[in-house]
Protein backbone atom coordinates (compact mmCIF):
# COMPACT_ATOMS: atom_id res chain seq x y z
CA UNK A 1 0.00 0.00 0.00
CA UNK A 2 0.84 3.60 -1.23
CA UNK A 3 0.40 6.03 2.27
CA UNK A 4 -1.22 9.33 1.68
CA UNK A 5 -3.07 11.58 3.84
CA UNK A 6 -6.21 13.14 3.97
CA UNK A 7 -8.15 15.58 4.65
CA UNK A 8 -11.71 16.75 4.54
CA UNK A 9 -12.41 20.07 2.45
CA UNK A 10 -14.74 22.92 4.89
CA UNK A 11 -15.05 24.99 1.50
CA UNK A 12 -13.68 25.84 -1.80
CA UNK A 13 -11.32 28.23 -0.55
CA UNK A 14 -10.40 25.36 2.42
CA UNK A 15 -9.74 22.48 -0.17
CA UNK A 16 -7.53 25.20 -2.67
CA UNK A 17 -5.81 26.37 0.27
CA UNK A 18 -4.96 22.41 1.43
CA UNK A 19 -3.68 21.00 -1.73
CA UNK A 20 -0.49 20.18 -2.40
CA UNK A 21 1.83 19.38 -5.52
CA UNK A 22 1.27 15.79 -5.35
CA UNK A 23 -2.24 15.72 -3.97
CA UNK A 24 -5.46 15.29 -5.49
CA UNK A 25 -9.35 15.98 -4.85
CA UNK A 26 -11.19 13.45 -4.38
CA UNK A 27 -14.80 13.68 -5.24
CA UNK A 28 -17.36 10.68 -5.73
CA UNK A 29 -13.95 9.01 -6.38
CA UNK A 30 -15.16 6.58 -9.73
CA UNK A 31 -12.15 7.36 -11.84
CA UNK A 32 -9.49 8.27 -8.60
CA UNK A 33 -9.87 5.21 -6.59
CA UNK A 34 -9.56 2.79 -9.80
CA UNK A 35 -6.25 4.31 -10.48
CA UNK A 36 -4.99 4.23 -7.28
CA UNK A 37 -5.64 0.78 -7.01
CA UNK A 38 -3.97 0.58 -10.26
CA UNK A 39 -0.78 2.62 -9.26
CA UNK A 40 -1.52 4.74 -11.76
CA UNK A 41 -2.75 7.69 -9.76
CA UNK A 42 -0.06 7.34 -5.98
CA UNK A 43 -1.10 11.23 -4.86
CA UNK A 44 0.48 12.04 -1.88
CA UNK A 45 -2.62 13.48 -0.37
CA UNK A 46 -6.28 13.51 -0.83
CA UNK A 47 -8.64 16.43 -0.46
CA UNK A 48 -11.95 15.11 -0.24
CA UNK A 49 -14.53 17.26 -1.04
CA UNK A 50 -17.79 15.51 0.18
CA UNK A 51 -18.76 18.04 2.89
CA UNK A 52 -19.17 20.67 -0.14
CA UNK A 53 -22.35 19.09 -1.69
CA UNK A 54 -24.17 20.71 1.00
CA UNK A 55 -23.31 24.21 -0.25
CA UNK A 56 -23.15 25.81 -3.88
CA UNK A 57 -21.08 22.73 -5.05
CA UNK A 58 -24.21 20.61 -4.82
CA UNK A 59 -26.63 22.88 -6.48
CA UNK A 60 -28.01 23.50 -9.76
CA UNK A 61 -29.17 27.13 -10.05
CA UNK A 62 -30.70 29.36 -12.63
CA UNK A 63 -28.40 32.14 -13.96
CA UNK A 64 -29.34 36.20 -14.32
CA UNK A 65 -28.43 35.38 -18.07
CA UNK A 66 -31.43 32.40 -18.23
CA UNK A 67 -29.34 29.64 -17.94
CA UNK A 68 -28.14 26.82 -15.03
CA UNK A 69 -25.17 26.67 -13.09
CA UNK A 70 -24.23 23.42 -12.31
CA UNK A 71 -22.43 22.93 -8.91
CA UNK A 72 -19.32 20.41 -9.47
CA UNK A 73 -20.41 18.19 -6.75
CA UNK A 74 -23.73 17.58 -8.22
CA UNK A 75 -24.31 13.74 -8.94
CA UNK A 76 -24.30 12.57 -12.59
CA UNK A 77 -28.02 10.61 -11.22
CA UNK A 78 -29.41 14.29 -10.14
CA UNK A 79 -28.02 16.35 -13.25
CA UNK A 80 -29.60 14.00 -15.72
CA UNK A 81 -33.12 13.94 -13.83
CA UNK A 82 -33.51 17.41 -12.97
CA UNK A 83 -36.61 18.43 -15.01
CA UNK A 84 -34.50 21.67 -16.59
CA UNK A 85 -32.34 19.56 -18.23
CA UNK A 86 -34.94 17.34 -19.24
CA UNK A 87 -36.98 20.14 -20.86
CA UNK A 88 -34.08 22.78 -21.73
CA UNK A 89 -30.82 20.56 -22.84
CA UNK A 90 -32.31 16.78 -23.45
CA UNK A 91 -28.78 15.92 -24.92
CA UNK A 92 -26.90 16.14 -21.88
CA UNK A 93 -29.78 14.36 -19.92
CA UNK A 94 -29.24 11.72 -22.64
CA UNK A 95 -25.51 11.56 -22.63
CA UNK A 96 -25.28 11.13 -18.80
CA UNK A 97 -28.09 8.42 -18.87
CA UNK A 98 -25.96 6.69 -21.80
CA UNK A 99 -22.86 6.90 -19.42
CA UNK A 100 -21.71 3.78 -16.66
CA UNK A 101 -24.37 2.13 -14.41
CA UNK A 102 -27.03 3.73 -12.13
CA UNK A 103 -24.59 2.89 -9.60
CA UNK A 104 -21.85 5.16 -10.44
CA UNK A 105 -24.46 7.42 -11.63
CA UNK A 106 -25.09 7.96 -7.84
CA UNK A 107 -21.70 8.51 -7.18
CA UNK A 108 -19.71 10.09 -10.08
CA UNK A 109 -19.80 14.10 -10.24
CA UNK A 110 -20.01 16.68 -12.78
CA UNK A 111 -16.85 17.79 -11.87
CA UNK A 112 -15.44 14.89 -11.71
CA UNK A 113 -16.72 13.80 -14.93
CA UNK A 114 -15.04 16.54 -16.54
CA UNK A 115 -11.89 15.37 -15.32
CA UNK A 116 -12.53 11.96 -15.99
CA UNK A 117 -9.13 10.11 -17.42
CA UNK A 118 -8.77 7.84 -20.28
CA UNK A 119 -9.84 4.29 -20.33
CA UNK A 120 -6.69 3.25 -22.41
CA UNK A 121 -5.39 0.07 -21.73
CA UNK A 122 -1.94 0.92 -22.13
CA UNK A 123 -2.67 4.57 -19.81
CA UNK A 124 -3.82 2.03 -16.97
CA UNK A 125 -1.46 -0.72 -17.16
CA UNK A 126 2.01 0.39 -15.86
CA UNK A 127 4.12 -2.68 -16.72
CA UNK A 128 3.14 -0.36 -20.72
CA UNK A 129 4.33 2.45 -22.15
CA UNK A 130 2.52 5.26 -22.11
CA UNK A 131 3.49 9.16 -22.80
CA UNK A 132 0.95 10.16 -20.77
CA UNK A 133 1.41 8.08 -17.91
CA UNK A 134 4.99 8.47 -17.94
CA UNK A 135 6.21 11.24 -20.39
CA UNK A 136 9.07 10.09 -22.42
CA UNK A 137 8.49 6.37 -22.27
CA UNK A 138 6.48 6.02 -25.72
CA UNK A 139 2.59 4.81 -26.99
CA UNK A 140 1.98 1.37 -26.88
CA UNK A 141 -1.20 2.03 -28.66
CA UNK A 142 0.42 3.42 -32.10
CA UNK A 143 1.43 -0.04 -33.19
CA UNK A 144 -0.48 -2.17 -30.51
CA UNK A 145 -3.90 -2.80 -30.68
CA UNK A 146 -5.81 0.39 -30.89
CA UNK A 147 -9.62 -0.60 -32.43
CA UNK A 148 -10.70 1.65 -28.98
CA UNK A 149 -8.17 4.83 -29.90
CA UNK A 150 -8.99 8.19 -31.43
CA UNK A 151 -9.03 9.47 -34.78
CA UNK A 152 -9.16 12.84 -34.50
CA UNK A 153 -6.83 14.88 -32.54
CA UNK A 154 -4.18 12.78 -32.18
CA UNK A 155 -0.45 13.10 -32.25
CA UNK A 156 2.38 10.30 -32.78
CA UNK A 157 3.04 10.29 -28.91
CA UNK A 158 -0.88 9.44 -28.18
CA UNK A 159 -4.07 8.31 -30.18
CA UNK A 160 -6.13 7.82 -26.12
CA UNK A 161 -9.82 8.33 -26.27
CA UNK A 162 -11.45 10.78 -23.96
CA UNK A 163 -14.05 8.70 -21.83
CA UNK A 164 -17.06 11.30 -21.02
CA UNK A 165 -20.34 11.52 -22.97
CA UNK A 166 -21.36 13.95 -20.82
CA UNK A 167 -18.57 16.01 -22.17
CA UNK A 168 -19.44 15.63 -25.19
CA UNK A 169 -22.86 17.01 -24.89
CA UNK A 170 -21.25 19.76 -23.01
CA UNK A 171 -19.25 21.10 -25.65
CA UNK A 172 -22.02 20.98 -27.89
CA UNK A 173 -24.15 23.12 -25.45
CA UNK A 174 -21.10 26.26 -25.41
CA UNK A 175 -20.80 25.02 -21.56
CA UNK A 176 -18.03 27.34 -19.14
CA UNK A 177 -16.22 25.80 -16.67
CA UNK A 178 -15.75 28.03 -13.92
CA UNK A 179 -12.79 27.38 -11.75
CA UNK A 180 -11.20 28.44 -8.19
CA UNK A 181 -7.46 28.82 -7.34
CA UNK A 182 -4.82 30.55 -5.42
CA UNK A 183 -5.19 33.15 -7.87
CA UNK A 184 -9.08 33.67 -7.36
CA UNK A 185 -12.25 32.70 -9.91
CA UNK A 186 -11.65 32.22 -13.76
CA UNK A 187 -13.51 31.13 -16.11
CA UNK A 188 -12.73 28.70 -19.24
CA UNK A 189 -15.23 27.97 -22.12
CA UNK A 190 -15.51 24.33 -22.28
CA UNK A 191 -14.21 23.72 -25.95
CA UNK A 192 -10.79 25.24 -24.34
CA UNK A 193 -10.85 23.47 -21.60
CA UNK A 194 -9.30 19.77 -22.25
CA UNK A 195 -6.30 19.78 -24.80
CA UNK A 196 -5.22 17.71 -27.39
CA UNK A 197 -1.61 15.70 -26.29
CA UNK A 198 0.12 16.97 -29.62
CA UNK A 199 3.83 16.85 -27.88
CA UNK A 200 3.19 16.74 -24.05
CA UNK A 201 -0.05 13.81 -23.41
CA UNK A 202 0.55 14.22 -20.15
CA UNK A 203 -0.72 17.51 -19.92
CA UNK A 204 -4.50 16.66 -20.38
CA UNK A 205 -6.17 20.12 -19.67
CA UNK A 206 -5.63 23.73 -18.44
CA UNK A 207 -5.78 23.71 -14.96
CA UNK A 208 -3.04 25.25 -12.85
CA UNK A 209 -1.68 24.23 -9.68
CA UNK A 210 -4.37 23.49 -6.58
CA UNK A 211 -7.45 25.57 -9.02
CA UNK A 212 -10.28 23.09 -8.39
CA UNK A 213 -13.60 23.14 -10.51
CA UNK A 214 -16.73 24.87 -8.50
CA UNK A 215 -19.08 24.75 -11.27
CA UNK A 216 -20.17 23.82 -14.90
CA UNK A 217 -22.36 26.95 -16.43
CA UNK A 218 -24.71 26.37 -19.30
CA UNK A 219 -26.21 29.69 -21.85
CA UNK A 220 -29.88 30.07 -22.28
CA UNK A 221 -29.91 27.96 -25.58
CA UNK A 222 -33.58 27.99 -27.09
CA UNK A 223 -32.10 25.54 -29.48
CA UNK A 224 -30.81 23.40 -27.33
CA UNK A 225 -34.23 21.97 -26.33
CA UNK A 226 -34.23 20.48 -29.68
CA UNK A 227 -31.10 18.34 -29.28
CA UNK A 228 -30.17 14.65 -29.18
CA UNK A 229 -27.36 11.77 -27.71
CA UNK A 230 -26.82 9.00 -29.60
CA UNK A 231 -24.15 6.35 -28.66
CA UNK A 232 -23.00 3.31 -30.47
CA UNK A 233 -21.23 0.95 -28.67
CA UNK A 234 -19.78 -3.04 -28.08
CA UNK A 235 -22.89 -3.46 -25.85
CA UNK A 236 -26.27 -2.30 -24.54
CA UNK A 237 -25.09 -0.56 -21.06
CA UNK A 238 -22.23 -0.55 -18.98
CA UNK A 239 -19.89 -0.29 -22.29
CA UNK A 240 -17.93 3.23 -23.50
CA UNK A 241 -18.15 4.56 -26.57
CA UNK A 242 -17.24 3.26 -29.94
CA UNK A 243 -18.13 6.59 -31.66
CA UNK A 244 -20.99 9.14 -29.94
CA UNK A 245 -22.65 12.05 -31.34
CA UNK A 246 -24.25 15.33 -29.70
CA UNK A 247 -26.15 17.15 -31.72
CA UNK A 248 -29.14 20.03 -32.22
CA UNK A 249 -30.15 21.66 -35.29
CA UNK A 250 -32.29 24.85 -35.88
CA UNK A 251 -34.58 24.85 -38.72
CA UNK A 252 -36.43 27.68 -40.57
CA UNK A 253 -40.06 27.09 -41.88
CA UNK A 254 -39.02 25.43 -45.42
CA UNK A 255 -36.34 23.08 -43.39
CA UNK A 256 -32.80 24.95 -44.05
CA UNK A 257 -30.77 24.53 -41.47
CA UNK A 258 -30.00 27.76 -39.61
CA UNK A 259 -28.06 26.49 -36.62
CA UNK A 260 -26.40 23.18 -35.62
CA UNK A 261 -24.07 22.00 -33.29
CA UNK A 262 -22.10 18.67 -33.77
CA UNK A 263 -20.11 17.05 -31.20
CA UNK A 264 -18.26 13.79 -31.48
CA UNK A 265 -17.49 11.21 -28.79
CA UNK A 266 -15.34 7.83 -28.64
CA UNK A 267 -13.49 9.28 -31.76
CA UNK A 268 -11.57 12.17 -30.26
CA UNK A 269 -8.36 12.62 -27.62
CA UNK A 270 -10.66 15.21 -26.63
CA UNK A 271 -14.63 15.92 -26.70
CA UNK A 272 -15.00 16.87 -29.98
CA UNK A 273 -16.57 19.49 -31.50
CA UNK A 274 -17.07 19.39 -35.01
CA UNK A 275 -16.85 22.64 -36.53
CA UNK A 276 -16.25 21.75 -39.94
CA UNK A 277 -19.41 19.92 -40.20
CA UNK A 278 -21.76 22.01 -38.52
CA UNK A 279 -20.39 25.23 -41.34
CA UNK A 280 -20.95 22.66 -43.94
CA UNK A 281 -24.60 21.85 -42.55
CA UNK A 282 -25.54 25.86 -42.24
CA UNK A 283 -27.71 26.75 -45.06
CA UNK A 284 -28.66 23.30 -47.04
CA UNK A 285 -31.56 21.43 -46.61
CA UNK A 286 -32.24 18.97 -43.83
CA UNK A 287 -31.83 15.50 -44.39
CA UNK A 288 -29.24 12.08 -45.52
CA UNK A 289 -27.53 14.03 -47.94
CA UNK A 290 -26.83 16.84 -46.28
CA UNK A 291 -25.97 15.41 -42.84
CA UNK A 292 -23.50 12.88 -44.78
CA UNK A 293 -22.10 15.21 -46.39
CA UNK A 294 -21.63 17.16 -43.30
CA UNK A 295 -20.13 14.39 -41.49
CA UNK A 296 -17.55 13.47 -44.50
CA UNK A 297 -16.15 17.06 -43.90
CA UNK A 298 -15.31 16.57 -40.28
CA UNK A 299 -13.78 13.03 -40.58
CA UNK A 300 -11.32 14.18 -43.47
CA UNK A 301 -8.99 15.11 -41.60
CA UNK A 302 -9.29 11.35 -39.29
CA UNK A 303 -5.83 9.74 -39.07
CA UNK A 304 -6.76 5.88 -38.34
CA UNK A 305 -4.36 2.91 -37.19
CA UNK A 306 -4.59 -0.85 -38.14
CA UNK A 307 -7.76 -1.67 -35.82
CA UNK A 308 -9.82 1.87 -35.89
CA UNK A 309 -9.72 2.41 -39.70
CA UNK A 310 -13.82 0.96 -39.31
CA UNK A 311 -14.49 4.38 -36.74
CA UNK A 312 -14.34 6.77 -39.61
CA UNK A 313 -17.19 4.92 -41.28
CA UNK A 314 -19.04 4.69 -38.39
CA UNK A 315 -18.98 7.84 -37.23
CA UNK A 316 -20.23 9.32 -40.15
CA UNK A 317 -23.25 6.82 -40.19
CA UNK A 318 -23.40 8.34 -35.98
CA UNK A 319 -23.74 11.77 -36.79
CA UNK A 320 -26.38 11.11 -39.98
CA UNK A 321 -28.36 9.02 -37.60
CA UNK A 322 -28.56 11.13 -34.85
CA UNK A 323 -29.94 14.46 -36.60
CA UNK A 324 -31.99 12.27 -38.04
CA UNK A 325 -33.65 10.57 -35.22
CA UNK A 326 -33.51 14.31 -34.01
CA UNK A 327 -35.29 15.58 -36.71
CA UNK A 328 -38.08 12.94 -36.91
CA UNK A 329 -38.81 13.33 -32.97
CA UNK A 330 -39.52 17.21 -32.76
Amino acid sequence: MIPFTFRRAQSPEHAVASMTTDGRFLAGGTTLVDLMKLEVETPGQLVDLGALQRGPLGAIEPTDSGGLRIGAMVKNSTLARDPRIVRDYPVLSEALLSGASPQLRNMATVGGNVLQRTRCPYFRDVALPCNKRSPGSGCGAVEGYNRHHAILGTSSDCIATHASDMCVALVALDAVVHLEGPAGARTVPFADFHLEPGDTPHLENVLGPSELIVAVELPALDWARRSHYLKVRDRASYEFALTSAAVALQLDASGVVRNARIALGGVGTKPWRAHRAEAALIGQRSGRAAYEAAARTELAGAVAREHNAFKIELAVATVVRALEELETSS
